[in-house]
């Protein structure tokens, strides 16, 4: 018996249909292909039935670490550019500001979460155009009220960031990048 004539597992077609929500998300496969596919995967039974779902898909985007903590006393914590976005990212600072510029960022997966945890200091996070932001979880005590400008609701193929924790007297922002405008 081949590898591909094994029987697969519940998880093995989680897995699978996983990889094809990641496809759609990404705007390789349309929603009638994802629907005709997912309700083949998650029906699969062999390796060869569920490996013939996602064959023309490309392989998963390097690693990235799953959970990062981000820690300062009384520094300024940046990120910006082309960096790593990890699926969970806990930042904990006592004194000093964060920055987290995700517009131009590497995210592999549909969904970030942010854990801030401030007591003197502010954030801002800027998210890439079309992006959207949960806030719900995130408590301002003494501090500014939270503010933004971007849907809160996620939106098809757009990411999508749930921020949860609490500042005492800072600020949380949450905003797209700031346009460019150039003379010629």
């Amino acid at each position: 018996m081949s590898d591909l004539q094994m029987r697969v597992s519940d998880e093995d077609r989680e897995r699978g249909a996983r990889k094809l929500q990641e496809a759609f998300m990404e705007g390789r496969l349309t929603q009638l292909e994802l629907e005709d596919r997912l309700e083949l995967a998650l029906t699969a039974r062999t390796y060869g039935d569920l490996l013939g779902l996602i064959a023309d898909l490309p392989a998963d985007a390097p690693a990235v670490d799953e959970v990062v903590e981000l820690a300062s006393k009384n520094g300024h914590i940046q990120r910006s550019g082309d960096w790593a976005v990890p699926r969970r990212l806990r930042v904990a600072s006592k004194y000093g500001s964060v920055e987290l510029d995700l517009s131009e960022a590497v995210i592999p997966h549909p969904v970030v979460e942010i854990d801030l945890d401030l007591k003197y200091g502010s954030a801002k996070i800027v998210l890439p155009d079309g992006a959207a932001a949960d806030i719900d979880r995130f408590r301002a005590d003494w501090g500014s009220t939270v503010t933004t400008n971007v849907p809160g609701r996620a939106q098809p193929g757009a990411l999508y960031v749930v921020v949860s924790g609490e500042t005492k007297y800072g600020s949380l922002t949450i905003r797209y990048p700031r346009k460019r405008w150039f003379t010629h």
